[in-house]
């Protein structure tokens, strides 16, 4: 069968070799049935009928290193430009610290007076990183989803897609099968796979075992290298039937009415909105104080920053769930960065640099924090490296990226990339340097306003970084109802010391494995505020 991935599936048809009894196999669909059936066929010689879903799974038996091959190096053979590759990072990092070497010993023999300017334009790109943070608090944002007038009716809803990779993750799938199966959108126009490795037993196993409703399929895919979401995620996009799609993680529960509300605001919105990232709400901060702190600090990105993002119209790093695309767009940008292991910041450049807008989608996804210390920081140091691979992809032509998003977009894109690890990399030095300066020496002033500039900014710096760890998370649980966590916020101070370790720990992974992918384990939630994150059985 010389069939071809995803032609053969979007055709609907795979032509047979020579000599069988048809020229072709088809897998009609809609008027293709009725065309059939009065005795037309495509042509003109009466083609083998299958299903589409037989002729999926033909196609995955026939030709599955094929579809591997395509999920991970199809965007780097259509727009390289934007695609981390695969070329070896070596050189490039030798180069790197060449330059930072010969950029130390350039610093040290300049006057003090260039010197000076260099140190404070270095602290003003991070103070301009605070900046953004402490402005998104004075944006109002609906908490709530706003009242609709006219809403759709279900006949004008479009078909939406929901895509939900899952690895060993068979402790969670009851309780993921009756989160999905509670989404108030009409059954008919839901199209929901779960896209699991094809060797993953367990979680196939899983699956097996609860009654699945028609809407539901389970897409198993390939094996191939690098093993990731987006490689998985890859195999389903040319599968999936809606013009709507959205992706969830294994342990979500999100509200039963975030797709008729997306589909309500994407039909409202210009087309060059492509995207609504959905608010991502950790449930389980009960369970120690990592996962308390890790629920503070997504209440200030995803209840604050964020939806200032979306509308100040500036580049967002997007979640890797809850996020909602026209999937037009979606096939338009190649999908997703198979080798990039934070697929959503990656995917949230590439929207920004085509031209396209994220909105804000005022609805509550339920999300499992990690609860132990090596488990946060096993997710935490993958989150820190796709940082790294996406300042890589996007800052190999740094006037072309500039020019496409323009200055602006651009500052803010630096500030939440590349800005977010090196702020994590140096933030314990300069919080224990600035104390020590600030607390315990007496702070010298120079007889001339220049020479203070560099301590002025410093004490600036200090003061508003301080200010944008704590203000955002603050108001955040004020927005979410937390007034017990209130109590917290401060301590995200000693917090963001972690987020250094993960930083520094992946600078070396990096190096060391760029596109390993570190797994997250769930199901282990002891606590759940809402109670959503109790087992549950599966609705039919």
């Amino acid at each position: 069968m010389g069939a071809r991935f995803p032609d053969s599936l979007s055709l609907g048809m795979a032509p047979l070799v020579l000599g069988a009894p048809a020229p072709a196999v088809l897998a009609p669909r809609g008027r293709q049935i009725a065309e059939l059936l009065a005795g037309r066929s495509p042509r003109g010689r009466m083609p083998a009928v299958t299903s589409p879903t037989r002729l999926r799974a033909a196609l995955f038996a026939a030709i599955p290193e094929a579809i591997a091959g395509y999920a991970v190096d199809d965007l780097e053979a259509k727009a390289p430009d934007w695609a981390f590759g695969s070329r070896p990072l070596g050189p490039a990092l030798a180069l790197v610290a060449l330059v930072a070497y010969a950029g130390i010993v350039v610093f040290e023999a300049l006057p003090p007076f260039l010197a000076m300017i260099l140190v404070v334009a270095a602290q003003t790109l991070f103070l301009v990183m605070a900046i953004f943070r402490v402005g998104a608090v004075f944006v109002g944002v609906p908490t709530v989803p706003p009242p609709i007038a006219s809403p759709l009716s279900d006949r004008d809803l479009p078909t939406y897609t929901v895509l939900v990779a899952l690895y060993r993750e068979a402790r969670v799938v009851p309780r993921l099968v009756s989160a999905l199966a509670r989404l108030d959108y009409p059954a008919a126009k839901l199209d929901l796979k779960f896209v699991v490795e094809a060797d993953d037993a367990g979680t196939i196993a899983a699956l097996a075992e609860v009654p699945l409703p028609a809407r539901f399929e389970v897409i198993a895919v390939p094996d191939g290298r690098p093993r990731t979401k987006p490689r998985a995620l890859n195999v389903a996009l040319p599968l999936a039937r809606g013009e709507l799609l959205v992706v969830y993680d294994a342990e979500d529960v999100p509200d039963p009415g975030q797709l008729r509300l997306a589909a309500e605001i994407f039909a409202r919105a210009p087309a060059r909105t492509a995207c609504l990232q959905g608010r991502l709400v950790i449930d389980n901060a009960e369970d120690s104080w990592i996962a308390r702190c890790f629920a503070i600090e997504y209440a200030g990105l995803f209840d604050v920053l964020n939806p200032a993002l979306a509308q100040w119209r500036l580049p967002m790093p997007l979640g890797g769930t809850s996020m909602h695309v026209r999937t037009e767009v979606l096939r338009k940008l190649h999908g997703w960065d198979a080798r990039n292991v934070t697929e959503d910041a990656d995917l949230g450049m590439r929207l920004a640099c085509a031209g396209y807008e994220v909105g804000d989608l005022p609805s509550a996804t339920i999300e499992e924090a990690p609860n132990n210390l090596p488990a946060w920081l096993h997710q935490r140091v993958r989150w820190m490296k796709g940082f790294l691979q996406t300042t890589v992809t996007y800052g190999r032509r740094p006037a072309e990226t500039c020019r496409q998003l323009g200055r602006l977009d651009a500052l803010c894109a630096v500030t939440l990339l590349p800005g977010a690890v090196a702020s994590a990399l140096v933030y314990p030095i300069f919080l224990v340097w600035a104390g020590a300066d600030f607390l315990l020496q007496e702070i010298p002033a120079a007889p001339e306003p220049w020479p203070n500039l560099p301590l002025a900014v410093a004490i600036t710096l200090f003061l508003a970084g301080s200010a944008a760890l704590v203000l955002p998370a603050a108001l955040g649980c004020i927005r979410r109802g937390w007034w017990d966590l209130l109590w917290f916020v401060p301590g995200m101070l000693l917090y963001f010391a972690l987020v250094s370790v993960a930083a520094w720990l992946a600078v070396i992974e990096f190096v060391r494995a760029p596109s390993r992918w570190n797994k997250t384990e769930h199901g282990l939630s002891r606590t759940s505020r809402s109670g959503l994150l109790r087992p549950r059985r599966p609705a039919a």
